[in-house]
């Protein structure tokens, strides 16, 4: 994430056209990409950078359902003005524990940008897009809060004030998946997280709503082509 303070600059990407960034704004790159700023030479620009980590990678609901990159002039973003006025401050100056303040803030900069982004209708689809629809918002966020529970199609239109044709149809539609797979999908990247720290394959497979060590391996196989314990193996070997 790059915020812009003052200055113009010419953002250049490999492949596509350059970005031109005229106003104070804000840059968030998702996904890895590479980029080069380009400013005048005397005029200059102020900047301040954050290396965003997305749990996941490029696999987290929120980064997969974002475009490739992001340029929202800050004078759009409702209610950042204080929060934006107190990040430049600590970023350029030199207040003891400023480091922490800044990653917070950074955070909640994050969050009021990408509430931007669903309230004006600039995320088309994935999870992003699903939180912006009133109704299907709340079996999201059911899923979210509760992964290890029995969710039935039945119960999540239920919630979600919709018939079960209706909610079915309208989830494949705005978030691109059947509410099955991306519930799958959530337990899968929740799983993950937690082979990473370690933990025991049976208690994992009972907080993510797969009962069993087989049920688990079974769905974890279909969703990345190998068993969890390949899996952990294989990232173990990539961090080495």
């Amino acid at each position: 994430m790059h915020l812009v303070r003052r200055g113009a600059m010419e953002v250049i990407h490999p492949g596509r056209p350059a970005l031109q960034v005229s106003v104070p704004s804000l840059l968030l790159y998702p996904r890895p990409m590479s980029r080069r700023f380009v400013t005048d030479a005397q005029r200059g620009a102020d900047l301040v950078c954050a290396d965003l980590q997305f749990d996941g990678g490029i696999s987290n609901p929120v980064s997969a359902a974002l475009p490739d990159v992001i340029c929202v002039a800050l004078d759009d973003v409702d209610g950042a003005d204080q929060v934006l006025t107190l990040l430049f401050d600590e970023a350029f100056g030199n207040n003891c524990g400023r480091h922490v303040l800044i990653d917070r803030l950074f955070e909640v900069v994050l969050v009021q940008v990408l509430r931007h982004l669903m309230e004006t209708g600039q995320i088309s689809g994935g999870m992003m897009a699903g939180l912006s629809h009133p109704r299907l918002r709340k079996a999201l966020v059911a899923m979210h809060e509760q992964p290890g529970q029995e969710w039935s199609l039945d119960t999540l239109a239920s919630i979600s004030g919709m018939s079960r044709t209706v909610f079915a149809n309208s989830f494949r539609s705005v978030v691109g998946c059947t509410p099955g797979a991306y519930l799958q999908g959530w337990r899968i990247r929740l799983a993950q997280q937690a082979l990473r720290q370690g933990r025991a394959l049976k208690v994992i497979a009972i907080e993510v709503g797969y009962g069993s060590e087989a049920a688990l391996s079974r769905a974890f196989k279909a969703q990345c082509g190998m068993t969890p314990r390949e899996w952990r193996n294989f990232t173990r070997t990539s961090r080495e």
